[in-house]
């Protein structure tokens, strides 16, 4: 059986990125944008990772400008704006596709394992899938959840052996 832990990223400064580092961890992964009106949600999402972390939490966030090109910039300028504009100290990965023919091979497993309201799609920027401790996706939320709305998700996937 195929689990996230089978997936390899890479970080925000190139670096390999194995899924499995995370193994016996909850997951929040998000594919994020810097110009987007949900960009905010970096906030709130950053705010989840500091609070849970400790518990078994992480926070991955993947950006993507396939949405009206709401992430035009390379991966040191996502990263430089991240830290300074929302204090994110959860992993960023380097911007990838989410959706389409060239989407990453860990996106396109997400989306076969929940799909959302347009199949397997994604639909807009930050779209969040909670992974169990177990690898597997447990929910997916829509980008207008916002990440304070989760909690309850969360602390259900981080109690659950």
């Amino acid at each position: 059986m195929t689990t996230v832990y089978d997936f390899e990223a890479r970080t925000i400064d190139g670096k390999p990125a194995p899924l499995a580092d995370y193994k016996g961890r909850v997951l929040l992964i998000v594919n994020t944008a810097s110009e987007c009106g949900f960009t905010p949600q970096f906030a709130g999402l950053e705010k989840l990772y500091e609070r849970y972390a400790d518990k078994g939490l992480t926070v991955l966030g993947f950006p993507s400008n396939q949405f009206l090109n709401q992430d035009p910039g390379n991966n040191e300028e996502i990263g430089a704006f991240c830290t300074k504009n929302y204090g994110v100290t959860f992993p960023m990965m380097e911007k990838i596709e989410v959706k389409g023919s060239g989407a990453a091979p860990l996106y396109q497993w997400l989306v076969d394992q929940k799909p959302g309201l347009l199949g397997r799609a994604i639909k807009w920027n930050f779209t969040k899938f909670l992974i169990g401790r177990d690898g597997q996706v447990i929910k997916r939320f829509a980008p207008i959840d916002k990440p304070e709305s989760i909690t309850r998700d969360i602390e259900k996937a981080l109690a659950a052996a």
